[in-house]
């Protein structure tokens, strides 16, 4: 039997306040943010650690929840997936990024130009209700893509 897939992300941000994109094969060679899969006993940002220096060879700390997102069959990605993705902000101090096979190559690129890139997945919407909140509330989670069945708001 299938079930969802749960999975972290994490938008990477350095110290010269620049976000960590890279291109990847498995998402149509389009931008992407690190991240995968969250392994059976592992919590959620000790899966997104782990996955971020897989990926890219870099440390992370200051990790917060940013949003929730679920996605089915997206045709952006090679296979026929459920993944329910928890995205993380995190930051790094460091600037040298060793990608694994996983990414194709990789750019630092500022907050405002996010959007003007080919992103892949979900990322569109992440980084728009991300770009949405002002300095002060860019830690609070942001909660999307997600919509209560008749079941559970009856229990509400």
């Amino acid at each position: 039997m299938n079930y969802p897939e749960p999975t972290v992300s994490g938008i990477v941000i350095n110290k010269e306040n620049k976000i960590l994109l890279c291109k990847s094969h498995k998402w149509n060679d389009q931008y992407v943010i690190p991240g995968g899969h969250i392994e059976y006993g592992e919590k959620m940002e000790d899966a997104l650690c782990r996955e971020v220096f897989e990926e890219t060879g870099l440390k992370i700390y200051d990790v917060k929840l940013l949003g929730v997102q679920e996605f089915i069959y997206s045709k952006s990605f090679i296979g026929k997936k459920h993944f329910i993705s928890f995205d993380f902000l995190c930051r790094t101090k460091d600037d040298k990024v060793m990608i694994n096979d996983e990414a194709e190559e990789y750019i630092w690129v500022e907050g405002k130009d996010v959007l003007s890139y080919d992103l892949g997945g979900y990322l569109r919407e992440l980084f728009t209700e991300y770009l949405k909140k002002s300095a002060s509330e860019k830690y609070l989670p942001i909660l999307y893509n997600y919509v209560k069945t008749d079941k559970q708001s009856r229990h509400s």
